[in-house]
């Protein structure tokens, strides 16, 4: 019956009354425009007072608690509370948003203030630490961070006069603060006897480092650098809230309600007391004020502005007001007037204008007000008070009629009947008394009947009942006057109510969520005529739904402006307006209703007047006509790629395992084998559930990905080459506008996007950090330069990334539903869309965010392709229904019918699109959708001979498609891609299993194939020799897990999941016999040797049967397995099977009838096995990795001359091993390649080659066998083994020693030194150079005496000066000492100083301003930065204070710092290096993970930073012609490192090409060059 869609009306923010005056001070300023800034709950606030107009700012979605203006004063910075606050910097002219900063601060930003030339902004925390950061705000980045101090921090202020210097100041503390490089260095303010150390509120800073700032005593406190020079006593009665800085001088606001104004030397100009004006009151205390001209403008603590003109200083005009602090409950609507009463706990009742957007009237009520209403005739006032009495007032003139006292809890609801007659007032002692208004509002009845407080009453039409809904949740009904309950609802049937308050009942059941508590939604008021509703709920939400609504969960339009909750909202009399109010921000709302017909027209209102409703999205809940979902969407949107180990895990996983490692290494475990593998071609696609990742490459070459790989396919020679930087599954795969770089995105608990070079395959830069569990989706802009990606996490975050840097520029939620494409605008890359489920999004870029709006299409489908058309504003996507969607900006225009079912891919053309979809049909339409120009469908009977395999169904579901080179490519959803000419012929160039697991494999006696089965439940036989096909496919009835070969190649056994197996002939693949004996899956199945006589079959219901094959009867069944069973293997002679189990147990049983046998260890190595694919046994003990608790060997297969063993895992890892392979933990090579587990591995019959099946990954990998002399490094050759072994190479007692020193940090220094104020070496008085060296071998010449006149303060200590250093730190330091200028000085360090010694005068300088031991020097090669060092210090915590580990850059010769990085090395720095061009340095920790980061010096900025290696790490060094690629030497280890972007790849030195070579402690590197 209702209609479940939302309303087409909506709301407009006309209007907000009040301002934020408590808690928040310096909050209101005059814009270049001379309109007024402020803001109110969640909305910034732009204020024409010429025009009395508002605009809003609605970009927050929690209250707003601090502001700062733009130097410029157009823009303004907004900072918000929250579990996640952000900071807006917005436009105060059009109010439209410019950049969003946000992942740093948690609980709130307290502070904000922009720099002189307003590139930066600071803003401070709320957290525990109060945290201080700069932004650079326009690109959404941090420049710095600081924990600023422990106590709340008040105000923050940049220095105006000197560059990259702040001021903060809060309870009990002042600090200032330098910024260099990244790190913010502060400095305490020393109060010493000129002032008390009390709390600051606000500050300002002047010319010649001095600094005013305002106390809480009243006074005013002037700073000269760090110390207090005076004081201006009494400037204030009480705490200075506000101080404001401007041409002409300064302002002051107090707690005394006082404005003061003073010149630039602080001296009084005048005073306003605006407690003494007409408009003031006793109490009045000032927040905030701005000094303009001749203009001031005033906030209070109580929610008012005023503007003050200085010569006529006594007559301030009161522009806003607003309520008091306290909560605001009560709103009534006049009947016949646009009036709005509202009454709050600051016991005040308003009467607020609708029209002039004006208070009209107040009145001070002895009690605090909890609820309003006006009788019919619009005389009277009724407000009900929080101490159970209510009082009645005469609307004209608010003179009181009568107040009664009935009940002692609050009254929180009461209605005047329609016909005037009667007052129902409910109150929270659970009842509601009547009152009959004519008789001088005598009692008249009272309803008892709830157990619970009222909430909430309507009043019949004719006055005859009155309904009540109470805390408990249940809604009553009463006959009235007398209040007699009604207890047989039959006689309510046909009564109509006068107006609608209620949130229970069936007319409202659609308000409330499906799954919802009951007292979230505050109130509700009906608007019959135009058969809607609002509501106002504890979220800040209003909501505007039809009425009735009657299924629960109905859409709805929202609004956001109330950052708390809302405690009322009623519609105005003429249902023109609404009226919300706010009650933690006590603020009333008043919004503008625009019914339906009026919205068609709105759509060419200015953009101004669209926003306030860009807020408004449609609601969460589904709607009724939402098409069924497709099948594969459906199965799509359920794949969450979570992993239960991922490769990331790994490294800690084996420490835990570490102890268990010891205790066997004491044996000799063998060595990893001589001959390797390198990978030669894979048989896959991932269709099943990635759409457009295939494409062509500049040079003609395709790209695409499986399992972990990104693969470059030569269709000339039929040859692939790989790119392996992924350890899991890549998902998503973008082509860069020049076709030569291809960015991919994987799964990972820390999921990473590479972009490599076709051509190379070298990865030019990874970019991490930011996507959890994986990458969905990619896309490049159109210049190459920008790379939009989607996470998978639950909010399917969306990062725009500078990629070649590796920066992030801007990210935000994406949306809650899946996302399928992300895609940049080619014409304007700060703008993007993004389409999935149920969803398409337009977004724009602002500074370190994104501003979504959600398209509008009426029913919301699911949009499968998205791409951007001819024009800007032209997009078109494609649907899971089948239709084309064509939008122009947000608006969707029409939409084509372009397949049968899901449109998948889609691409654009020069002129024109071709699309896809499951239809299995190609189609090409002109540039407009008019007209589709042809179509091609995928068809058997079309392919080409020259195909490489054979099409398993017509019309395959297509999943990507591109052109180029006069092809379209297509990948199918099967696993296949084709080439398709576009006269008609299709060519299959690749292909692999479709979705499901791969694990049945085996590789023919004698001639270079292999057979495979696979839960798509497919056998296929492919040819291994150079032409890589699919040779023959057949479709089973089951999927199957096992298959093999007959001794003489010419039968193939296959067994399948439902307990069956069959018998078919090699090359036709048609049946020959089968049997059904058992219930659960066959796990394996062989034939035994020589003739084939008999055929093993295992399933998992534990049983091995045994089949004669030529009279095709089961001769013997082996018992006495406990669990499923795994692996078979038959003995040379065909008379022993040996069996392994899930539960790691070895079986061995005699053919053919089946008895166990119980064999020695010893006896079992003697037996010569014709193959071996098992796992247990003592011969392959060492193939079980550390951690094999989470991880199982699946596979194993020995080659047939019987000396490696190769092994897939769990983890996709294929291995190595040199059999036998006795002794735990054995020596091994290993490749990453498959992403999920390896089911099966299968030697060829010659071992040339290895193939391995995936399982989740459905890809036949084939890997060429390279023999022991036949070395060619590729960059896939092995990681070697998992733990550096222990006897290797020991130490040396130095080595050891210094391995095993912990920097304990001095407790004593770190706490005296920074508190100090100035350190000795600034307070020397410079003398001139001509004078005498820095520091010379004679005594310094003693000053002019001081004399000590006893009523100056002491002076601090000036004379003592740093001398001489004895000692240099050689004993746990390494590198340090370094030539300078030609030979002329050397320059060293000891302790925590810096010592450049002059070779001819012997003299030392001195650089000091590190604040502990010093443990490493470098210095810079290139000529563009003469002299300049880098040294690296001890520091405790990683928290970026002051007495974190840092590095400072450093002039040796001016002794001038040029850049501190504060780093999370925590320990210390022991390593630093600069990279060719000077421009990088690179650092190593003295952390447990040993990180290493590279830095960009001179911006402070962190370019990179990465766990380095379990052990200590001593040196790390730049190559000496290289940017991009350093060593990492230290305890067994040898690192080679490359610099992608923002991301660290390393690669193990490997030495096992040299006979008996042993890694040993590094200590040092040095670079040689290649002949």
């Amino acid at each position: 019956m209702a209609d479940r869609t939302a309303p087409n009306c909506h709301l407009r923010l006309e209007w907000v009354y009040g301002y934020r005056g408590h808690q928040c001070r310096n909050n209101l300023y005059y814009t270049a425009a001379k309109e007024i800034v402020y803001f109110v709950a969640g909305v910034g606030v732009v204020y024409n007072t010429r025009e009395h107009k508002q605009k809003f700012y609605l970009g927050h979605n929690d209250d707003i608690i601090s502001l700062a203006l733009h130097p410029e004063r157009v823009l303004v910075a907004t900072g918000q509370v929250g579990k996640e606050p952000y900071i807006c910097v917005w436009d105060s002219y059009t109010v439209q948003t410019v950049s969003i900063l946000k992942d740093v601060h948690t609980h709130g930003i307290a502070c904000l203030a922009f720099d002189l030339e307003g590139q930066c902004l600071v803003s401070v925390g709320l957290d525990s630490k109060n945290t201080i950061c700069v932004w650079d705000w326009r690109r959404g980045k941090v420049l710095a961070a600081a924990p600023g101090h422990t106590d709340r921090i008040f105000d923050i202020s940049w220095d105006l006069y000197q560059p990259n210097k702040l001021v903060s100041c809060g309870v009990k503390h002042i600090k200032f603060w330098s910024l260099c490089g990244n790190a913010l260095t502060p400095k305490r303010g020393v109060f010493g006897k000129t002032g008390d150390l009390q709390t600051i509120l606000c500050l300002a800073c002047a010319k010649d480092e001095v600094t005013y700032s305002g106390a809480l005593n009243g006074d005013i406190y002037v700073w000269k650098g760090i110390n207090l020079m005076r004081t201006v006593q009494g400037a204030h009665g009480s705490g200075i809230f506000s101080m404001n800085v401007c041409e002409e001088g300064f302002a002051t606001g107090g707690r005394d309600g006082c404005v003061r104004l003073w010149d630039l030397n602080f001296k009084p100009i005048t005073v306003i007391d605006l407690r003494e004006t007409d408009q003031g009151y006793k109490g009045l205390s000032v927040r905030s004020v701005c000094w303009r001209g001749d203009h001031i403008l005033v906030g209070t603590q109580d929610s008012e502005i005023f503007e003050v003109v200085v010569h006529d200083r006594n007559k301030p005009f009161l522009i806003m007001q607003g309520h008091c602090e306290g909560e605001l409950w009560a709103l009534a609507v006049h009947p016949t007037k646009p009036l709005a009463m509202t009454g709050s706990d600051d016991r005040s009742v308003r009467i607020w204008s609708l029209i002039d957007h004006a208070l009209i009237a107040r009145c001070n009520m002895e009690e605090p007000i909890r609820c309003a209403a006006v009788s019919t005739d619009g005389i009277h006032l009724a407000l009900g008070m929080k101490d159970g009495s209510f009082t009645v007032l005469r609307v004209r003139d608010m003179t009181e009629v009568v107040h009664i006292k009935d009940r002692k809890e609050a009254i929180h609801e009461l209605k005047y009947s329609p016909d005037g007659a009667h007052l129902a007032v409910g109150s929270n002692d659970n009842s509601v008394d009547i009152y009959g208004v004519v008789q001088r509002y005598k009692k008249v009845g009272e309803c008892i009947g709830s157990s619970s407080f009222i909430t909430h009453m309507d009043w019949s039409m004719d006055s005859k009942f009155l309904q009540t809904n109470d805390g408990s949740g249940r809604r009553l009904f009463y006959r009235m006057p007398s209040g007699k309950e009604v207890t047989n609802r039959e006689e309510l049937k046909l009564t109509q109510w006068a107006s609608w308050t209620c949130v229970l009942g069936p007319e409202v059941h659609g308000i409330w969520p499906k799954y919802s508590d009951i007292n979230d939604i505050n109130s509700v008021d009906a608007n019959f005529s135009n058969q809607v509703l609002v509501t106002a709920d504890d979220y800040g939400l209003v909501k505007l739904l039809r009425y009735p609504c009657v299924k629960k969960g109905a859409k709805f339009k929202k609004y956001l402006g109330h950052s708390a909750h809302i405690t009322n909202a009623r519609w105005s009399h003429d249902y023109q307006w609404v009226i919300t109010i706010g009650g933690a921000d006590h603020s009333v709302f008043q919004w503008k209703f625009i019914p339906e017909r009026k919205s068609k027209e709105a759509v060419h209102i200015a953009p101004q007047e669209t926003l306030a409703d860009s807020n408004s999205e449609e609601s969460d809940s589904d709607q009724s006509d939402v098409p069924e979902m497709d099948s594969e969407i459906e199965q799509e949107t359920q794949l969450t790629y979570r992993r239960q180990v991922y490769k990331e895990d790994l490294p800690q996983l084996k420490e835990q395992c570490k102890e268990k490692y010891r205790a066997t290494a004491m044996k000799k475990s063998e060595r990893a084998p001589g001959s390797g593998l390198r990978l030669h071609f894979i048989h896959g696609y991932r269709g099943y559930d990635c759409r457009s990742n295939l494409f062509y490459t500049q040079t003609g070459e395709i790209v695409y990905h499986v399992a972990a790989i990104g693969i470059v396919y030569n269709r000339q020679q039929n040859t692939q080459r790989f790119y392996m930087g992924h350890d899991d599954d890549i998902l998503c795969l973008a082509i860069h506008p020049l076709k030569d770089f291809v960015a991919t995105g994987q799964v990972g608990r820390d999921s990473s996007i590479h972009i490599w070079d076709t051509e190379t395959l070298k990865p030019m830069s990874v970019l991490r950090g930011f996507h959890q569990l994986g990458v969905c989706a990619l896309d490049f802009s159109a210049d190459g330069k920008r790379l939009a990606s989607v996470g998978l996490d639950d909010n399917h975050t969306i990062v725009l990334w500078d990629w070649r840097k590796g920066e992030k520029l801007s990210a935000m939620r994406g949306s809650k539903d899946k996302i399928f494409v992300v895609k940049i605008n080619p014409y304007l890359p700060d703008k993007l869309i993004t389409a999935g489920v149920k969803h398409m999004r337009f977004w724009h870029k602002a500074g370190g965010g994104l501003i979504g709006r959600k398209g509008n299409m009426g029913k919301t489908e699911t949009m499968m392709c998205a791409v951007y058309g001819w024009s800007e504003e032209m997009v078109f996507s494609g649907t899971c229904s089948g239709d084309i969607c064509i939008w122009r900006d947000m608006f969707l225009m029409k939409t084509v019918k372009a397949h049968d079912g899901p449109v998948f891919s889609v691409h654009a053309l020069e002129k024109g699109f071709v699309t896809g979809g499951k239809d299995g049909i190609v189609a090409l339409w002109d540039d407009s959708f008019e007209r589709c120009l042809k179509t091609y469908a995928i068809k058997r009977s079309v392919l080409a001979p020259g195909s490489k395999g054979l099409l398993l169904e017509d019309n395959p579901s297509i999943r990507a498609i591109s052109l180029g080179h006069g092809h379209i490519l297509v990948g199918t959803k099967n696993g296949e891609i084709l080439e398709v000419d576009k006269s008609g012929p299709i060519t299959l160039l690749v292909q692999g299993h479709m979705e499901g697991e791969v694990w049945g494999l085996a590789s023919h006696p004698h001639l270079p194939l292999c057979a495979t089965v696979s839960d798509d439940k497919t056998l296929r036989i492919w040819d291994l020799s150079p032409s890589h096909c699919m040779l023959a496919v057949r479709k089973l009835r089951k999927g199957g897990r096992c298959c093999c070969f007959s001794p003489d190649g010419k039968a193939l056994a296959v067994g399948l999941n439902d307990g069956s197996f069959l018998i078919v002939n090699a090359d036709t693949l048609e049946d020959l016999v089968s049997f059904h004996h058992r219930k659960d899956i066959i796990s394996d199945i062989r034939f035994s040797p020589g003739v084939g006589k008999y055929l093993a079959v295992a399933s998992a219901d534990t049983f091995v049967d045994i089949y004669n094959v030529m009279s095709s009867k089961r001769v013997g069944v082996c018992k006495g397995c406990l669990n499923y069973i795994t692996h078979l293997d038959w003995d040379k002679r065909g008379k022993l099977l040996q069996v392994n189990t899930s539960a790691k147990e070895q079986f061995f049983f005699e053919a053919p009838r089946g008895k166990r046998q119980t064999i020695p260890a010893t006896e079992v190595e003697k037996i010569d096995w014709s193959t071996w694919t098992c796992v247990q046994g003592t011969s392959v003990e060492g193939i079980w990795p550390l951690i094999s608790e989470v991880t199982e060997v699946t596979a194993a297969c020995l080659s047939h001359n019987k000396k490696v063993l190769a092994t897939g895992d769990d983890l996709g890892y294929v291995k190595l091993f040199r059999y036998p392979v006795k002794g735990k933990y054995a020596k091994f090579k290993r490749y990453v390649a498959h992403s999920t587990h390896v089911t099966n591995v299968r030697w060829s019959h010659d071992d040339g080659l290895l193939v391995t099946a995936g399982g989740g990954d459905t890809c036949l990998m084939i890997w060429a066998h390279e023999p022991e002399g036949h070395r060619e490094f590729k960059q896939c050759d092995s990681e070697e083994s998992d733990m550096e072994s222990e006897d290797d190479g020991g130490y040396d007692s130095d080595v050891t020693r210094e391995n095993e020193i912990n920097y304990t940090i001095k407790a004593l220094s770190t706490n005296m030194r920074p508190m100090t104020g100035v350190k000795p070496h600034l307070q020397l008085k410079e003398p001139s150079v001509d004078e005498r060296p820095p520091v010379s071998r004679a005594l310094p010449q003693p000053e002019k005496l001081q004399t000590n006149n006893v009523g100056k303060k002491k002076r601090p200590i000036e004379d003592l000066v740093l001398d001489l250093v004895f000692g240099y730190r050689g004993n746990d330091c390494r590198n340090n000492v370094h030539y300078l200028n030609e030979g002329a000085d050397i320059i060293y360090h000891t302790a925590s100083v810096g010592i450049v010694l002059n070779l001819t005068t012997s003299c030392q300088s001195f650089y000091a301003e590190h604040s502990d031991d010093i443990l490493c020097l470098t210095i810079n090669q290139h000529p563009k930065f003469p002299n300049v060092v880098a040294t690296g210090q001890v520091g405790d915590t990683a928290d970026m204070s002051a007495t974190s580990p840092s590095i400072h850059v450093w002039d040796a010769m001016t002794k001038q710092t040029l850049s501190v990085l504060r780093c999370f090395h925590s320990g210390g720095v022991c390593s630093v290096s600069f990279s060719a061009t000077g421009k990088l340095l690179l650092s190593a920790g003295l952390d447990h993970e040993h990180t290493i980061t590279v830095w960009k010096w001179q911006e402070g900025a962190k370019v990179a930073s990465r766990i380095g290696h379990t052990q200590r790490i001593f040196v790390a060094e730049f190559r000496p012609d290289s940017d991009t690629h350093f060593v990492s030497v230290g305890i067994k280890h040898v690192r080679f490192w490359t610099l992608a972007g923002r991301a660290l790849l390393s690669k193990k030195g490997v030495l096992s090409s040299i006979e008996d070579a042993r890694m040993q402690t590094m200590l040092s590197v040095a670079f040689g060059a290649v002949p």
